[in-house]
C-alpha cells in the first residue's frame, strides 16, 4: 500500500482513487437505504414479535440515535487510528447488527442489534467523507463529493420502495440479512482503500468523547420524546437538561485538552462555519415535508400510499440529478458565496410556496414547491462537504467530516420532531382536543373541517421553516463574503 506525506505531516492515500470512490459510494448507498426503509417493516415486525409502542419505534430511533451521536467521535478516531481502519470496523459492526436483526428472537434483541448497526453506520459515514477528501483534490474532489451526494440521495429515495419490495417478497428477516451481506461487501472493499491518518497519534480524548456522546444521545432522546409526551414533560426536560450539562462539560474539556476530539478553533473559520450552516439548512429545511407531507396527502388529500410516494419523487428527484450540476457550477467559476446562499434560498422559497397546500392540490399543485425544495437540496448536497473540507488541515479531515454528518443528523432529528409537535399543537388549538389532534395529524381526519385544521397548521409550519431558511441564507452569504 502506498502512502504519501501531506503538507501537514499526515498521510493520505496515493493510489486507486476509482476503487476508493466505488467502495465509499457503496456505503453511502446502502446505509441511508436501510435508515429510510426500516419504517416500512415496522408493522410486520410488531406483528411477528408482539411489540408495540416505544419498544417497536426504537427499531428506527435506536439506529438513528446511535449513528448521529457517534459521527463526530468516529471521524476523530479515524484521524488518530486510521480512516480505513475505522471505516472497515464500522462496516463490520453494521453487518453484524444487521445479521443479528435478521436472527433476533424478540424486540429487545432487535433494538440492541439496530443500535449496533447505527454505531457501525457512524463509522462508515464519518470516515467515508474524510477518505474521499484525502483521495481527491481540486475539481476531482468536488465531482467525487457530488457523486457521494447523489448516491446518498438515491439511497434515501429508493430505500422505502426497495425495502417494501423485499419485505413483501422475502420478509423482514431476509431483508435485514440482505443488508448484512451488503455490509460484508463494504467491509471487504476496504482492502482497496489506502490507509490515511494524522502524522501524530495523540492520546485519545476519553473525557471529550464520553461527554459528547452522552450529550448528543440525551438531547436527541429528549427531543424524540417531545412529540408523544409534550415539551413540558419530565421525560423530555430531564434528558434535555442532562444533555445540556454534558455539552457544557464537553466544551470545557475541549478547551483544555491538548488533543481534543473536536477542535473548537475550526468554528472560527468563517467559510467552514458557513458550510456547516448550509448543511444544517439542508437537513432542517425539507425535514418536515419529507416526514409528514405523505401522511397529509393520504389523510387530507385522499391519495393512496403509492400515489403519495410517487408525488414525493418531485422532492427527491432533483436530489438524484442536481449534485453534479452544483459541482459543475463551482468548477466553472461560480462563486461559492453565490451558490450556497442561492441553494438555501431555494429551500426557503420552496417552504414558502408550500403554504399554497390544500387537500385538492394534487401533483400539479405540489410540483412547484416540491421541485423548488428539491433543487435547493440537490445543488447543495455533496458540494457543502467538499468545500467545507477544503478549509480543514489534512490531519483533521475525519473530525470535520464527522461534524458535518453530526450537524445533518441532529438537525434532521430536531426539525422532524419540532414539525410533528407543532402540527399537533396547532391542530389541538383549533379543535380543543388533544386526541382529535393526534388522530388528524396521523392522517385520519373525520371530514373537511378536520382537513382544513390540518392545512392551516401546515401553512404556519411552512412559513416558519421559510423564515428560518431565509435567515440562514443571509447568514451564509455574510460568512462567505470576501473580506
Amino acid at each position: 500500500m502506498t502512502l504519501t506525506r501531506d503538507a501537514a505531516g499526515g498521510t493520505r492515500p496515493r493510489t486507486r482513487p476509482g476503487a476508493t470512490l466505488a467502495v465509499v459510494l457503496l456505503g453511502y448507498l446502502t446505509l441511508p437505504m436501510l435508515m429510510s426503509g426500516t419504517a416500512v417493516a415496522l408493522p410486520r415486525i410488531g406483528a411477528d414479535l408482539g411489540a408495540t409502542g416505544a419498544a417497536l419505534q426504537w427499531v428506527v430511533v435506536g439506529y438513528f440515535l446511535a449513528a448521529s451521536s457517534l459521527m463526530l467521535v468516529a471521524g476523530s478516531l479515524g484521524d488518530v487510528l486510521g480512516r480505513r481502519r475505522v471505516f472497515v470496523l464500522g462496516a463490520a459492526l453494521y453487518a453484524a447488527g444487521a445479521l443479528a436483526s435478521a436472527l433476533a428472537p424478540g424486540i429487545l434483541v432487535l433494538d440492541v442489534a439496530r443500535t449496533l448497526s447505527g454505531a457501525g453506520a457512524a463509522g462508515v459515514m464519518a470516515t467515508g467523507g474524510a477518505i474521499l477528501g484525502g483521495a481527491f483534490t481540486g475539481p476531482a474532489r468536488t465531482r467525487a463529493f457530488a457523486a457521494m451526494g447523489t448516491t446518498a440521495g438515491v439511497g434515501m429515495a429508493i430505500g422505502p420502495t426497495l425495502s417494501g419490495w423485499l419485505i413483501g417478497a422475502l420478509g423482514w428477516r431476509a431483508t435485514f440479512a440482505a443488508f448484512a451481506a451488503a455490509g460484508v461487501l463494504i467491509c471487504a472493499g476496504g482492502a482497496l482503500i489506502a490507509e490515511a491518518r494524522a502524522a501524530a497519534r495523540p492520546r485519545i480524548d476519553g473525557v471529550g468523547m464520553a461527554s459528547l456522546i452522552g450529550a448528543l444521545a440525551l438531547v436527541m432522546a429528549g427531543v424524540n420524546q417531545a412529540a408523544a409526551a409534550g415539551w413540558g414533560s419530565l421525560r423530555v426536560l430531564a434528558p434535555l437538561a442532562a444533555g445540556a450539562v454534558l455539552l457544557v462539560l464537553f466544551v470545557l474539556a475541549e478547551r483544555r485538552s491538548a488533543h481534543p476530539v473536536f477542535d473548537l478553533g475550526l468554528l472560527r473559520d468563517r467559510p467552514f462555519l458557513a458550510w456547516c450552516l448550509a448543511c444544517l439548512s439542508l437537513a432542517m429545511g425539507p425535514a418536515g415535508a419529507l416526514a409528514y407531507l405523505p401522511t397529509y396527502l393520504q389523510g387530507a388529500g385522499g391519495m393512496t400510499a403509492g400515489a403519495a410516494g410517487a408525488a414525493m419523487l418531485l422532492l427527491t428527484g432533483p436530489v438524484l440529478v442536481l449534485p453534479p450540476a452544483g459541482a459543475w457550477l463551482l468548477n466553472r467559476g461560480v462563486p461559492a458565496g453565490a451558490l450556497a446562499p442561492g441553494a438555501v434560498l431555494l429551500i426557503a422559497a420552496g417552504n414558502a410556496w408550500l403554504t399554497t397546500l390544500h387537500p385538492a392540490a394534487g401533483v400539479p399543485g405540489l410540483a412547484g414547491p416540491l421541485l423548488t425544495l428539491g433543487a435547493g437540496m440537490g445543488l447543495l448536497v455533496g458540494v457543502a462537504d467538499s468545500r467545507a473540507l477544503e478549509r480543514v488541515p489534512p490531519d483533521r479531515l475525519g473530525m470535520a467530516s464527522g461534524l458535518l454528518n453530526t450537524v445533518r443528523g441532529a438537525g434532521s432529528t430536531l426539525a422532524t420532531t419540532l414539525t410533528g409537535t407543532a402540527l399537533a399543537n396547532l391542530v389541538e388549538a383549533r379543535t380543543g382536543s388533544a386526541g382529535a389532534a393526534a388522530r388528524i395529524v396521523a392522517g385520519d381526519p373525520a371530514g373537511p373541517a378536520d382537513a382544513a385544521h390540518l392545512t392551516a397548521a401546515w401553512h404556519t409550519v411552512s412559513w416558519s421553516a421559510a423564515a428560518l431558511c431565509a435567515a440562514a441564507t443571509l447568514a451564509t452569504a455574510l460568512l462567505l463574503r470576501r473580506p
